[in-house]
């Protein structure tokens, strides 16, 4: 694959000035520019690439944007790729540094994150759905992320345990009974 470094920095600061809430809000972003559009990565290799952002330490928007960099270009690919998702943010935060007295108690402003704040929250949501198809996520295993949500909810286990932990018995519980993954 031949992707052009401009137009990769170019991609990357598109969706990171164009995605309210950053972080998870930008994934069905990526992923219709990374998979859809782009076609620099197939969904399965944007998944794998989202579960290994997500147990990286560090910013989940720079993790992404590297790891689709780096599989796309290289070690160059991934640092444009980050540098593009990233510089959105860096000019608007110095703006809104510049401008922050002149708006931290602006009722109009108050009022846009009144109705922002609830369709981040569906942007959030929106690819679990999607991860969950792809997953293989049936009424069998469906328990798995249940328990997972309510450890780190309500226990505040840490992400980076349960994967190692559901990695670790995955691993086992295919040794002991293994199965043919077109019946899940």
């Amino acid at each position: 694959m031949n992707t052009n470094l401009m137009s990769m920095f170019i991609t990357f600061a598109k969706i990171g000035a164009f995605t309210l809430g950053g972080g998870y809000a930008m994934v069905p972003i990526m992923e219709k520019e990374i998979v859809d559009r782009k076609q620099w990565l197939t969904h399965e290799e944007f998944m794998d690439i989202l579960i290994v952002a997500q147990s990286t330490p560090g910013l989940f928007a720079i993790n992404m944007a590297s790891h689709i960099g780096n599989k796309a270009r290289g070690v160059v690919g991934g640092i444009i790729g980050s540098l593009g998702v990233a510089l959105p943010s860096i000019v608007a935060i110095l703006l809104i540094a510049m401008f922050f007295r002149a708006f931290k108690e602006n009722v109009y402003i108050e009022k846009i994150f009144m109705g922002v704040r609830p369709a981040v929250v569906a942007l959030i949501a929106a690819p679990c759905f999607s991860m969950a198809r792809t997953a293989k996520i049936t009424l069998y295993n469906a328990w798995i992320p249940i328990v997972a949500c309510i450890l780190i909810t309500a226990f505040g286990v840490s992400p980076i345990w349960i994967i190692l932990v559901a990695g670790v018995l995955g691993f086992l519980w295919g040794r002991i009974k293994p199965q043919d993954d077109s019946k899940l």
